[in-house]
């Protein structure tokens, strides 16, 4: 078995769909997971310390993604970051939700695996 990869999720709020994604990739052993938000309100902000831990950031939108690059260009310069296009329709662990963040974030996660 190759070794863990560290992967971001990151929406705004760190509220319904970061903890989600958080949540259902928690026992997953190819991966360690972290949640994080972009704005100030968020649950849990994302932090540079978060962006040098990760091997992979997964956003939920395009929105979230071009706030990285512009808060934290240093720390995101090689960093891969990839956006699901999940929108903000859902609650947390919603069964849609759950379903549209495996079908959206797996085949990132096994290529990211592949390369590691």
């Amino acid at each position: 078995m190759t070794n863990r990869i560290n992967v971001l999720f990151v929406c705004s709020k760190n509220q319904w769909r970061s903890p989600t994604a958080e949540a259902v990739y928690r026992d997953d052993t190819r991966v360690s997971v972290r949640s994080r938000g972009t704005t100030r309100a968020a649950r849990q902000t994302v932090r540079a310390v978060d962006l040098a831990w990760a091997d992979l950031v997964l956003v939920m939108e395009d929105k979230h993604r071009h706030r990285l690059l512009a808060d934290y260009p240093g720390e995101t310069k090689f960093l891969p970051i990839k956006v699901l296009h999940i929108p903000d329709d859902y609650q947390f662990m919603d069964p849609e939700l759950v379903e549209l963040i495996r079908g959206a974030a797996e085949p990132i996660i096994d290529e990211a695996i592949t390369k590691a």
